[in-house]
């Protein structure tokens, strides 16, 4: 098969549809706490449907995975774990930043070292992207990017300064710059991890092949892997929480007990790492008295809607990335690219940006604007290297 760049920048298109998106289920869930839904969410996000998918659309895999050397399955499960980390802690940065600079910020460090860390480690930076033209136009493309990340975050800076001192101080309780830049440096670079994961899976791409997997579905097998390493840290992390929060009981029983946190109906729409961590669903919470009974079939159909988007993201991911051919490590740009472009729509579309001034409705514009130039051009740069 061979690469089409222009294939590639449309996949990439709708994984970051689906990233944008997979949140949007959750505001049905009713009643239950957020690490029970988030739990139960990413059961399918990152075991069943990875799983079930893989088994459908490659071939051998079980056998693939027992053919693949062990330190392949090893980075790859252990950068899974890294990027959960990135998730879970991505909340911390709205706390001690805000929504808007936190975002900014966390997002410029993923998309950076998400983009130049695989070819950089791979030894072929200075041959396949400064060395040649092609990849320096990518090069700019990812730079447009992290332009088009800090004028998003100038709308957001701005959207911000036109609030009032009890409504800044309502959203930002915690404001610290220092400690919020070490929380998104960590968080950026952590979250960054998935790439470097997908990047240490590639013996398995090759293998799956050999075994007569298609060469469009040859990431499968590998995010099997890497999302098993992201559900380690998010499952161990939820438990923590059920037992420190007595929520456990509400995978299995309808009645709430006592008081619970529960998400208002003001909803703001997650974006980013694709992990909402647990400290941005508390800021967005209310308590509610009990008793009263959970939807429970509601509430885990709701769920495995919102697990189900969230992995297509990563299924277009790997698609996208077999039409990018020698500058496949471009793919990272693409997908940050487009999450933030379909989450700014979504915020758009939710009335989020409601009552902005000028300024900040014509910075979303350009930053919306800079966002997909930065994939157009990504897009060209891979397209005059012949995709090789």
């Amino acid at each position: 098969m061979n690469p089409n760049p222009a294939l590639g920048v449309f996949f990439h298109w709708l994984g970051g549809l689906a990233s944008a998106s997979f949140y949007v289920p959750y505001r049905g869930v009713k009643s239950w706490a957020w690490e029970t839904y988030w739990l139960v969410g990413g059961f399918f996000s990152w075991i069943i449907v990875p799983w079930l998918l893989a088994l459908t659309m490659t071939r051998d895999l079980t056998q693939v995975l027992r053919e693949t050397p062990s330190g392949a399955i090893f980075w790859a499960y252990f950068f899974g774990v890294l990027w959960g980390l990135g998730g879970l802690t991505f909340g911390l940065t709205m706390r001690y930043l805000g929504m808007s600079l936190g975002m900014a910020v966390a997002l410029g460090y993923t998309a950076a070292f998400g983009t130049l860390m695989p070819p950089i480690f791979r030894g072929v930076f200075a041959t396949q992207v400064l060395g040649t033209r092609s990849g320096l136009i990518i090069l700019g493309g990812v730079v447009t990017c992290l332009l088009g990340i800090a004028v998003a975050g100038a709308a957001g800076v701005s959207k911000e300064r036109e609030m009032s001192e009890v409504q800044k101080r309502a959203s930002i309780k915690e404001f610290d710059l220092k400690k919020g830049l070490l929380v998104a440096t960590f968080s950026g670079v952590m979250s960054a991890c998935f790439a470097y994961g997908l990047a240490a899976g590639d013996p398995i791409k090759v293998i799956t092949v050999q075994h007569g997997t298609k060469v469009l579905w040859q990431g499968l097998p590998v995010l099997v892997i890497v999302l098993a390493g992201g559900f380690t840290t998010n499952f161990v992390w939820c438990v923590i929480l059920n037992l420190r929060n007595h929520t456990g009981h509400q995978y299995f029983q309808s009645e709430v007990r006592g008081r619970i946190l529960m998400r208002n109906e003001e909803h703001i729409l997650e974006a980013a790492t694709d992990a909402p961590a647990e400290e941005m669903a508390v800021a967005l919470a209310i308590e509610k008295e009990a008793p009263w009974r959970a939807p429970m079939l509601a509430n885990y159909l709701f769920s495995a809607l919102a697990g189900t988007t969230w992995y297509m993201q990563f299924f277009f991911y790997t698609m996208g990335e077999t039409q990018m051919g020698r500058y496949k490590f471009s793919s990272w740009t693409l997908h940050m690219a487009s999450i933030i472009i379909f989450s700014t729509l979504w915020g758009i579309a939710l009335n989020e940006w409601k009552g902005a001034g000028g300024r900040t409705k014509l910075l979303v514009a350009f930053s919306l604007l800079v966002l997909v130039t930065s994939t157009i051009v990504v897009g060209y740069g891979n397209y005059s290297g012949g995709a090789r």
